[in-house]
């Protein structure tokens, strides 16, 4: 790479090439680097705006920065957007919203640097292969801070980042925030009964009832994936997510529209996994097929069964996982009660560069008692997780 580069903003990914977005490290399938993350592919990105998911009317006002040589080739890009409110981000700053406005402050609008509604770790400081890597994720990172001076934003906020880019972002003046999910790491298993031989009997015994439980009204589970996925399957499963996102959060975030776009655009990606009684589906649950993990996302149902929740998201998940060797499962925001299911604590990270100096100094402060917080629980919890003493590693 040479030392003529431009950085430049793109409001809208319809008017990024795919082509030269998938050349970004982990954006694409096939590629030496990076696993493939399928939440920072063109497809997933620009079906979120085009589908009036995230868009400047549902408070996402894209400023995807974009670094060029001059040639016009992309070598780098970070998915970023002017925001009027923090739903859908799973990193919480109200309170810092909060008490910076009753102090006189505005906090809002900002600069948000993630995936639209989806809280999992992947790759933000994208740089293309065979470039200058670190360079272009320095670049990325002084770029977002010269967008947040420029737009007198109160602060810029790069949520769940891979631990090797924190350190990028911790030298540019980011501010360190480390948060707790729960994931299941397959280790090695050649089937389920061999993860659960890996559980404590009490623990073992459990998971056996739970799973005959959730299936004993005459539930049937089935896998569907690529040309499975039609329209009249989505019609299903988003009649699921709009009777159970309605209920848990008020207003769901994702239109019918963005399903019938992702199915387009990205089936083979895609895992459903749906319950069956009397003929026809109750339940659902999406999840996203990586390069190396399944992501589990969010699920709905309009029939309510004991256990089928923990049957869909979790224990399901575990079979595909051991089924197509992948590495992981990452099973979404919070959940204590993933534990017991398998899944243990990992540390997730994200980075904050907030332009006020006096807030700037109050969240720091906040941050470092956090992460302290963060550590001891997550240690507490490993301790207390499902496995036969030995049996599982640390992650």
């Amino acid at each position: 790479m040479t030392e003529a580069i431009n950085i430049r903003i793109e409001h809208s990914f319809t008017s990024i090439s795919p082509a030269s977005w998938s050349r970004l490290a982990g954006a694409s399938k096939g590629q030496a680097g990076a696993p493939y993350n399928p939440f920072v592919s063109h497809a997933y990105l620009s079906a979120l705006e085009e589908s009036g998911s995230a868009t400047a009317e549902t408070g996402w006002l894209g400023q995807h920065l974009l670094i060029e040589e001059a040639d016009g080739s992309l070598r780098g890009g970070l998915a970023c957007y002017i925001k009027s409110h923090s739903q859908g981000e799973y990193v919480f700053d109200h309170g810092w919203a909060d008490a910076f406005e009753r102090a006189g402050g505005r906090y809002y609008p900002k600069l948000q640097c993630s995936i639209p509604f989806t809280p999992a770790t992947g790759p933000r400081l994208l740089a293309a292969e065979g470039c200058d890597q670190q360079m272009v994720r320095t670049a990325l990172a002084a770029g977002l801070k010269e967008l947040t001076r420029r737009h007198h934003l109160s602060s810029a906020h790069v949520t769940f980042v891979p631990g090797d880019e924190i350190a990028t972002l911790e030298q540019a003046g980011f501010l360190h925030r480390v948060d707790q999910q729960f994931h299941f790491f397959n280790e090695g298993y050649g089937s389920h009964g061999d993860f659960i031989g890996t559980l404590a009997s009490r623990k073992r015994k459990a998971l056996k009832k739970e799973r005959r439980a959730a299936v004993e009204n005459g539930i049937t589970i089935d896998w569907l994936t690529g040309r499975d996925l039609t329209e009249e399957i989505w019609d299903q499963f988003f009649a699921f997510y709009m009777d159970t996102g309605g209920r848990k959060w008020g207003r769901p975030y994702l239109t019918r529209a963005f399903y019938s776009l992702i199915g387009e655009r990205m089936a083979d990606d895609i895992l459903l996994v749906m319950a069956k009684r009397g003929g026809r589906y109750v339940a659902g649950a999406i999840n996203f097929i990586g390069g190396d993990a399944l992501y589990g996302r969010h699920w709905g149902c309009i029939e309510d069964h004991p256990f089928l929740h923990f049957e869909i998201c979790y224990h399901q998940a575990i079979d595909y996982a051991i089924a197509k060797g992948l590495k992981r499962v990452e099973a979404g925001a919070q959940g204590e009660h993933k534990l017991a299911r398998g899944y243990m604590p990992v540390t997730t990270h994200s980075a904050h560069f907030i332009s006020h100096p006096g807030l700037a100094r109050a969240v720091a402060d906040y941050l470092e008692r956090e992460r302290r917080d963060v550590e001891e629980t997550g240690e507490f919890l490993a301790e207390h997780g499902p496995f036969r003493k030995g049996e599982h590693q640390d992650n």
